[in-house]
């Protein structure tokens, strides 16, 4: 019983060929894909500048008009809620 107990524990041959070629191929494979992302990613980094440069109206000062936009929808609510809150209250603010 013994003399079967050591058969069952053999080690694994590993053909060491089989690997180092497994390991290249992944290897090159990610360079290829590395390669891929920059080209993907110079080709959407252009084609931005080219949207941006092609706009009327430059990005910061669209962002700046939304902005005071903003502003003044905020300020024109705020006055209106004063107006109906002191309407309610007999036009006095303290209430």
């Amino acid at each position: 019983m013994n003399q079967h107990h050591h058969d069952s524990h053999r080690a694994i041959e590993i053909d060491t060929r089989l690997v180092t070629t497994g390991a290249v191929l992944t290897a090159a494979g990610a360079v290829v894909a590395c390669a891929g992302m920059a080209i993907a990613a110079f080709a959407v980094f252009t084609a931005g500048r080219r949207m941006i440069r092609d706009m009327d109206v430059p990005p910061a000062q669209q962002a700046a008009a939304k902005w005071r936009q903003a502003r003044e929808a905020s300020r024109a609510g705020m006055q209106a809620w004063q107006s109906a809150s002191g309407a309610q209250h007999g036009g006095s603010l303290a209430g």
